[in-house]
């Protein structure tokens, strides 16, 4: 397999990201072709035909297409040279596709939708915060924070002492999460999520898909 892969996608999708950072730590040369799904007409048909939900971000590789964010990641880790992303020994694998599932089923909606965007991004598009939902959310990323924390064993990584999918998938979400002030009393009370997010910052997979740029 010799071509470039593809990801279409927006660089501020959190999952968009996620896979970029897959390629990233792998080594791989990729191409980012920009998809808004917030567009005023919503998605592009062009997207439709990859990806039938019209969600981001989608993928090609030498002619195979890919959808569904985690799929491609491991198919990232799986397919190309680099350093291995999932652990071989089946417990130390669970653990990190069990971390991928908590981060999908109940921490992205808390961190990012009901606490990021509630109290940063509304602010910058003209809209009062949902206080309301903000506190409602806070014990709910309480409960996720020490969830994974407990999972931790010790880090420094989200599944041990190897970075995996499982701080792919995470660091996105955390990125914008952190920008609420609301996260640093929350970070803090978990100090093995803090110390990581704090050495995940200075990936530089990280810098190199920051958004904005």
């Amino acid at each position: 397999m010799t071509s470039m892969p593809v990801v279409y996608g927006a660089p501020y999708s959190v999952y968009v990201r996620a896979v970029r950072l897959a390629l990233e730590e792998k080594g791989v040369a990729y191409r980012l072709d920009p998809v808004d799904v917030f567009a005023e007409n919503g998605p592009p048909a062009s997207l439709l035909e990859r990806q039938p939900f019209g969600r981001i971000p989608a993928f090609e590789h030498d002619g195979f297409q890919l959808y569904e964010a985690g799929a491609i990641e491991r198919y990232v880790d799986e397919a190309f040279p680099g350093p291995a992303l999932q652990p071989s020994a089946p417990r130390e694998r669970a653990r990190v596709n069990q971390l991928t599932s908590i981060l999908d089923s109940y921490a992205y909606r808390t961190l990012v939708w009901d606490i990021y965007v509630e109290r940063v991004s509304a602010p910058k598009q003209g809209r009062a915060p949902d206080g309301a939902r903000i506190q409602a959310a806070l014990p709910k990323a309480q409960l996720c924070l020490r969830a994974i924390n407990d999972l931790m064993d010790g880090g420094p990584f989200l599944a041990g002492a190897e970075l995996t999918l499982a701080d792919l998938h995470a660091a996105p979400m955390f990125a914008y999460f952190a920008l609420a002030p609301e996260a640093e009393a929350l970070l803090a009370a978990q100090p093995l999520i803090e110390a990581w997010w704090a050495d995940m910052m200075r990936r530089p997979a990280m810098q190199a898909t920051a958004y904005p740029a």
